[in-house]
């Protein structure tokens, strides 16, 4: 019972990863803190942590709404007087090509609005209980995908590296107060948002189960990431030669979506 005593709020928690995750640290004997939209799917999360002995609250609440944000927070101060971890895992992605969206800019504005700002504006919140607690651990749901440059995500990624630079500086500035940070970049993963491209279907991709122990990781251990192999390898390259791997990169990612379309038709 790694996680004896400790409280962990995990938004986007009411299926797939954030479901996965909250399973795995209430058996770990955290107190998990429920968040997302679904109260009905909530239910069913805390119900089946619940039938295993673990302690699990639900919490229903839009964090794209700011007043709704602002309302959960106070709430989770209210009941919980000890917070540990806070996993920011609520998420939506848009995949659009850039030149397709030149008259949406409300899909970028909507993205950001629970992929950074309902982040930032939760873990603002909790902040000043983890400086006076003299921890706190922040833990972001990122992707692969800022780690190597990729097409028809813009929306979505710009989001997410914004979301990572925000942890990145609250740990530069909090750090010597007990606050610490991990950021997840996730590969591709089998969930209700990446299954709503049709041509994804056909990619090899890792299962929320899977997924889940990643953010159990950063929970345990409190690295400042959890990446793989080629995340990292992608990173490397970006950071080495950045012109050569984005023009090498655009042809690859051309040739995979069109072989994706072909499997899926077949």
């Amino acid at each position: 019972m790694k996680l004896a005593g400790q409280t962990v709020v995990i938004t986007g928690s009411s299926s797939g990863i954030g479901a996965e995750a909250a399973r795995k640290l209430a058996r770990l004997g955290a107190t998990v803190c429920l968040l997302a939209r679904r109260e009905d799917q909530l239910a069913e999360v805390r119900e089946s942590i619940e039938a295993e002995g673990g302690v699990a609250h639900t919490y229903a609440v839009d964090l794209s709404d700011p007043d709704a944000a602002d309302t959960v927070a106070k709430q989770l101060l209210a009941e919980h007087p000890r917070i540990d971890g806070l996993i920011n895992n609520a998420g939506r992605s848009i995949r659009r090509p850039i030149l397709d969206s030149v008259d949406r800019a409300h899909d970028y504005e909507r993205t950001m609005a629970i992929n950074y700002f309902g982040a930032v504006r939760l873990t603002l919140a909790l902040v000043p209980r983890f400086v006076e607690q003299g921890h706190g651990h922040v833990v972001i749901s990122s992707s692969m995908s800022t780690q190597v440059p990729i097409p028809l995500f813009s929306a979505y990624l710009a989001s997410k590296a914004a979301l990572e630079s925000f942890t990145r500086s609250l740990t530069a500035e909090l750090g010597h107060k007990g606050i610490t940070s991990t950021v997840v970049y996730f590969p591709m993963v089998r969930t209700e948002m990446s299954t709503a491209t049709h041509i994804y279907q056909a990619m090899p991709m890792l299962s929320a189960n899977k997924a889940a122990n990643w953010l159990v990781k950063a929970i345990v251990d409190k690295p400042t990431r959890v990446t793989s192999f080629a995340g990292t390898m992608g990173e490397l390259g970006m950071a080495a030669l950045p012109g050569v791997v984005t023009k090498a990169s655009q042809p690859l990612f051309r040739r995979m979506d069109k072989s994706l379309a072909k499997r899926v038709k077949d």
